[in-house]
């Protein structure tokens, strides 16, 4: 066969029409390169399925991929998001399970045995005897005459009566009306026990079983009274006897010299770590119940250290435990009251006292022990009081029992204008004395009602402190002196302490008080849920049911803020369609002509590129979210 040779132009023509196609698609590979390059910096998800898809298959956390990979299984699809859903509720149960655990502030308790050089506690020492007759007999005279008579009618018990020193009959009448008339407005008396009623006493009846023993205390216009009752007539009389005799006190200087004011009529011999005790290591005051005090080792002398334990490595005191001026009604023991505690702490004798019995060796023996606490929010505790509510009436630290009684006394002074004769008294008050204040006893004893029953708030007001330090005691008891060695020990002190012989052993005793061991014990507090420990357990937790890391908590801060920005970014696309269909331009152009129009001749064919329609992008940037028109290009 022949083939023509045709012209080398227009065989070239062809060629040229097919090198035309790739070109074209070139072209449109270097726009959708040009568009990748011309993204914004911030980029969103178009809807909420991207932005799972995307989060299901590129996160860490496990299982989340079975979300999307089993999407052609419905059943698959829906056992996966039930159970991962399931186990995401499940773990943030038990984040609040760790979560309320560590709000709550838990402690542990660390006990530590120490050994060391120990500071010997303070002792304070009372004589169990109140105010000698001697310095208050004409006070006293005219209350125990009337007592004398109240007994005598009540119980036919004629007490016996003292009278020292002799004065004018007119200015003994002119005391006796004065005192006989508030005893009067206070009787002491008996009534007929109601028989549905109850005493609620844990003293036993005497007398009679049908009779309760007391006293009626009237308001300052005797318009109410209260009733102070017992079941024992002992106790009846004795806090009766009590309420005249505080009377008697409060009108009486504090500066009143007293008979055994002097150190060495009570105190026999002193002994520390076997050194003999000087006026510098013992500081004196009066308890308007236990008589004369001796607190030794308190901060006013260099305060004793204890390098050993032993009863040979303490403190040793001879005493004595006489009774011939005691106060009957008053002193119904008898003996010595000992107490141990810190140096910058108050002695409440009737509180953490015990008896010395006379005629009788008591080794105490000591075992110290410190707690501190945390304070904040792990105990309702105080470093120094200076955040509880109430004002400190003793010149100490801060304790417990400090503040309840100062909280007492200010609520006393507040409301029956006086202060209770055994507390200090807040600036500016003065001590009650029904002379002066003659309803304070009816006040005081029902406001004591009140403080029992906690209506004060004082027990809520006052708080522990974070550091204590006690002193647990034990004691033995043991004969002293003994039968072979009682008479040189009864010379040798009336020779050298004027100790009167005939008194014999009810008149001496003799204390020793030292530490049991040398090791002490201090319990402290630490916080048994800390950071560390909330950050650990919440790991632990998200490792067991995810098996992810801290990344992974990011990954879902991350995909909860692009769904916030998706939500965001679909409604303003909404409300800017919406308004833009509710309001169509007048001034606008239809193209659709001028796009139609036919090309002009001669002018290149217009090849439509399909390479330009392309699927949507994964991401959206911010400037596609514009309405954009474009131009078409059927006029090239």
């Amino acid at each position: 066969m022949k083939f023509e040779k045709q012209p080398e132009g227009k065989r070239a023509e062809p060629s040229k029409v097919e090198s035309k196609e790739p070109k074209v698609e070139e072209e449109a590979e270097v726009e959708e390169e040009d568009e990748d390059d011309s993204e914004g910096l911030i980029e969103f998800f178009g809807s909420y399925q991207e932005l799972f898809q995307f989060f299901c298959n590129n996160t860490t956390i496990h299982g989340a991929i079975r979300l999307v990979c089993s999407k052609r299984n419905k059943m698959k699809t829906a056992f996966w998001s039930v159970l991962f859903f399931l186990t995401f509720g499940l773990m943030y149960w038990q984040f609040g399970i760790i979560y309320a655990d560590y709000f709550s502030f838990p402690v542990n308790l660390n006990l530590n045995l120490n050994s060391d050089r120990l500071t010997f506690p303070a002792v304070t020492l009372c004589t169990l005897n109140p105010y000698r007759y001697s310095a208050l007999q004409h006070d006293l005279e005219d209350l125990d005459r009337i007592t004398h008579r109240t007994l005598m009618d009540m119980y036919k018990y004629n007490m016996p009566l003292r009278q020292k020193k002799r004065m004018s009959q007119t200015h003994r009448k002119r005391r006796s009306r004065s005192l006989y008339y508030h005893i009067q407005r206070h009787p002491l008396r008996r009534q007929k026990r109601d028989a549905q009623g109850s005493m609620e006493d844990n003293n036993p009846e005497v007398g009679m079983n049908d009779w309760k023993i007391g006293f009626i205390l009237w308001n300052e216009n005797k318009t109410d009274y209260f009733h102070q009752m017992y079941s024992s007539g002992v106790d009846a009389v004795r806090e009766w006897y009590s309420f005249h005799y505080i009377n008697i006190l409060a009108r009486i200087p504090a500066s009143k010299d007293l008979d055994e004011s002097n150190f060495e009529s009570f105190i026999y011999a002193c002994r520390f770590n076997d050194a003999s005790c000087s006026e510098a290591n013992y500081t004196h005051f009066h308890h308007p119940i236990y008589g004369n005090c001796y607190t030794f080792n308190d901060n006013n002398s260099t305060l004793w250290m204890s390098s050993l334990p032993g009863i040979n490595n303490g403190l040793s005191l001879v005493v004595r435990t006489e009774q011939n001026d005691f106060i009957p009604l008053l002193s119904t023991v008898t003996g010595a009251r000992v107490m141990v505690h810190g140096q910058n702490e108050p002695a409440f004798m009737d509180e953490g006292g015990f008896n010395v019995r006379p005629g009788m060796e008591t080794s105490i023996s000591m075992r110290k022990e410190t707690t501190n606490r945390l304070g904040g929010s792990y105990s309702d505790c105080t470093e120094n009081g200076s955040d509880v509510p109430v004002k400190n009436l003793y010149p100490s630290h801060y304790t417990e029992q400090v503040c309840i009684r100062s909280c007492f006394q200010n609520i006393m002074v507040e409301r029956c204008g006086c202060g209770h004769y055994f507390y200090p008294l807040p600036p500016g008050a003065v001590y009650c004395d029904y002379t002066k204040h003659p309803g304070w006893g009816y006040c005081y004893y029902k406001l004591q009602a009140e403080f029992k029953a906690g209506f004060l708030g004082c027990f809520s007001k006052c708080r522990k402190p974070c550091k204590m330090t006690e002193y647990k005691l034990s004691a033995g008891y043991s004969r002293w002196p003994s039968t072979v060695s009682e008479a040189w020990v009864f010379h040798m002190l009336s020779r050298q302490n004027k100790y009167n012989i005939t008194s014999k052993r009810n008149g001496i005793a003799k204390v020793n008080i030292f530490f049991q061991e040398w090791n002490y014990k201090s319990n402290g507090e630490s916080p048994a849920f800390t950071v560390v420990t909330l950050l650990s357990q919440l790991g632990s937790q998200w490792s067991l049911w995810f098996g992810s890391s801290v990344l992974s908590v990011v990954e879902m801060a991350e995909l909860l803020f692009d769904f916030l920005a998706v939500t965001c970014i679909l409604a303003f696309q909404w409300a800017y369609l919406h308004r833009s269909s509710d309001h169509p331009a007048s001034g606008g152009h239809d193209n659709s002509a001028f796009c139609s129009a036919p090309s002009m001749p001669g002018a290149p064919p217009h090849l439509p590129v399909a390479s330009r329609v392309a699927t949507l992008p994964s991401y959206n940037s911010l400037e596609s979210l514009a309405v954009q028109s474009f131009p078409c290009r059927g006029g090239e």
